[in-house]
């Protein structure tokens, strides 16, 4: 008996060590990629993330009959180190002549927000940021001008001035590259930035500067567009989140929203509504950029939202 006490006295004590080995914890990982459509690209990545232990939570994808590409994002929880899985999928990115980017899901991405002097846009990112979990973390504010200065000291971000002549330009770009280097930021999004980025500059943070425009129906340049736009009564006001080219506004669209109007609408009101449409717009268009969700095609995007 007493024997027989002991043998079970080791088992629970074995049962209860091993229940108390540490595991690692999963990650949340989220993986964007892009290559030639063909078959099998599915089954591969699957296979992958399986064989690294990886469950799938979330998975889209979608063949560009025009294009010839395929794009796909997934998100797959998985014990495995960082550096195990890109080792992976850099074998695996050869067989398909694929481009991929593996990141941590939910991380905020480093932000930089360049203003003029229209507050709404600015406010509306820092606000998400702190209360609705938009995934950003905002390390700059940089303008041509001091009249946002306040804002970005009530949120507790520092801020930037960096005026703009047509001499000075080419420092002022300078500058702001300078503090994108210093820092380490990703995004840089144009929240009613009234300044034109050099061709160089644009190159230099291709696919990594984001830009909000009103857009009309028909469309109305210069200077009060909604002004121009009351004259011609419209019946639809909108704006466009777009990425950052040479060409002027016509960089690749990632979301455009719109709001209908009437003949009762005063220019002020128009004003207010096209506020309220380019911070819905934007905001989106940040979020799917920090989710990964946004793949470039060409002139076209992909959202996977």
């Amino acid at each position: 008996m007493g024997g027989g006490a002991a043998v079970a006295s080791a088992l629970v004590t074995t049962a209860v060590t091993s229940d108390l080995t540490p595991h690692p914890e999963p990650t949340h990982w989220v993986l964007s990629l892009s290559c030639p459509d063909r078959p099998g690209i599915v089954a591969a990545v699957a296979g992958l993330l399986a064989a690294h232990g990886g469950n799938i939570t979330e998975s889209q994808q979608f063949g560009d009959p025009l294009t010839g590409l395929f794009f796909m994002r997934v998100q797959v929880e998985a014990s495995t180190s960082r550096g195990d899985l890109e080792a992976a999928l850099t074998s695996l990115a050869g067989d398909f002549s694929m481009a991929w980017r593996l990141d941590q899901a939910g991380r905020r991405m480093r932000t930089l927000v360049m203003v003029s002097t229209a507050a709404h846009c600015l406010h509306d990112l820092l606000f998400r940021q702190q209360s609705e979990g938009l995934p950003v973390d905002i390390v700059a504010v940089v303008s041509n001008h001091t009249d946002l200065a306040g804002v970005a000291g009530f949120y507790g971000i520092p801020f930037h001035h960096v005026p703009v002549t047509r001499d000075t330009k080419a420092d002022a770009e300078a500058r702001l590259l300078a503090l994108v280097e210093e820092l380490d930021v990703e995004l840089v999004v144009l929240a009613r930035y009234m300044q034109i980025l050099s061709d160089d500059l644009c190159r230099a943070l291709a696919g990594r500067v984001i830009n909000i425009h009103h857009s009309f129906l028909p469309s109305f340049k210069g200077a009060r567009p909604y002004a121009q736009a009351h004259d011609r009564g419209v019946k639809l006001i909108g704006a466009t989140a777009h990425y950052v080219t040479g060409d002027l506004d016509e960089g690749p669209i990632i979301e455009q929203d719109v709001e209908r109007v009437d003949h009762t609408k005063r220019v002020e009101d128009l004003v207010a509504l096209g506020q309220d449409v380019e911070r819905r717009a934007l905001a989106r268009a940040v979020r799917w950029h920090a989710e990964h969700r946004v793949l470039l095609d060409g002139h076209r995007t992909i959202v996977f939202r």
